[in-house]
């Protein structure tokens, strides 16, 4: 089975737990995620909103390390996706693709120039915020938000420059539209569910997820419980009918996954990334069409980060 995951925490927590990416505790590893072939990662540095400054620009380089730390010690296993060309190396499968994300561009400490320093690292995406204010504008749970600041327009054109993706998972309203604005390249949302089903700031409204349909955005929908269901327990059914309510929407190019995996708590009937495939075969027997399938678990998200 093909997977692209737009968005797991997994090497944070590795470095944090002191754990190793090939075996543990965790919901990721790249043991239980080898069934998965070609198999692409995004591994996302999250940024917490105590860190400012020069701390979140520190905090980011030593994850970065640990991601270096974690590749040249399973080299077999995995392998850094930069260039197209390890995209498409990726894509014959034997190893994992890991793809460098950063979630919170406070990263950057203030400091436009460290644009660049992402680029060098091979970040391929920046979610803009995280849940509160940073330099560059307002997150999705603050109570009156606004847009983007003139430093975040900056950063917004600075990431297009560098091939960088503009993600505004997080984002409150008025960030996301002028980051859509702003934007000189295509926008993604890489762990965001739809909110006409579950009414929580950091779900799309259809206005949201038509937008970044209609401009060549890619919609991850995530695992998070509490974006599945506003109340009880989630479900696989319920990761079901967010994926079904976007593809109501002419979604069937545009819905990836971005599991959030290692960074919230997971429907009761997921346990990490061997569940994928039990998603995978319910949908087709729901009656998914194949294509579709390899469509939003691989293809879509796979022909965003291709395409910048």
């Amino acid at each position: 089975m093909n997977y692209f995951d737009l968005h797991c925490d997994t090497i944070a927590e590795c470095r944090k737990q002191k754990q190793d990416l090939w075996e543990n505790d965790l919901h990721l590893s790249l043991r239980r995620g080898g069934n998965y072939c070609p198999w692409l990662q995004c591994f996302a540095v999250w940024i917490p909103d105590e860190l400012r400054g020069e701390a979140a620009y520190t905090y980011f380089e030593d994850v970065y390390a640990e991601l270096l730390r974690q590749a040249a010690r399973h080299p077999e296993q995995m392998r850094i996706c930069v260039s197209p060309q390890d995209f498409e190396m990726a894509k014959l499968g034997g190893k994992c693709g890991a793809v460098f994300t950063v979630e919170g561009s406070a990263a950057l400490g203030g400091k436009l120039e460290r644009v660049e320093r992402f680029a060098q690292c091979g970040v391929k995406a920046v979610t803009l915020t995280w849940n509160d204010s940073c330099e560059v504008g307002d997150g999705a749970e603050v109570t009156h938000p606004k847009g983007l600041t003139a430093f975040g327009k900056q950063v917004v054109r600075s990431l297009g420059e560098h091939r960088i993706a503009v993600d505004i998972s997080h984002a409150s309203e008025p960030l996301f539209w002028d980051a859509l604005t702003c934007a000189r390249g295509p926008v993604l949302a890489t762990h965001s569910n739809a909110r006409a089903l579950c009414n929580h700031p950091r779900n799309l409204t259809d206005e949201q997820f038509c937008a970044l349909r209609d401009q060549g955005g890619v919609v991850g929908v995530t695992f998070v419980e509490k974006f599945l269901r506003k109340s009880g327990s989630a479900g696989l059914d319920d990761v079901l009918r967010h994926i079904e309510h976007f593809l109501s929407l002419r979604g069937e190019q545009t819905v990836a996954i971005g599991s959030d995996f290692d960074g919230a708590d997971l429907p009761h009937d997921m346990t990490g990334v061997e569940s994928v495939e039990i998603l995978a075969e319910r949908m087709l027997r729901q009656g998914y069409a194949e294509s579709l399938v390899h469509d939003i678990l691989f293809e879509n998200a796979f022909r965003f980060f291709t395409s910048l």
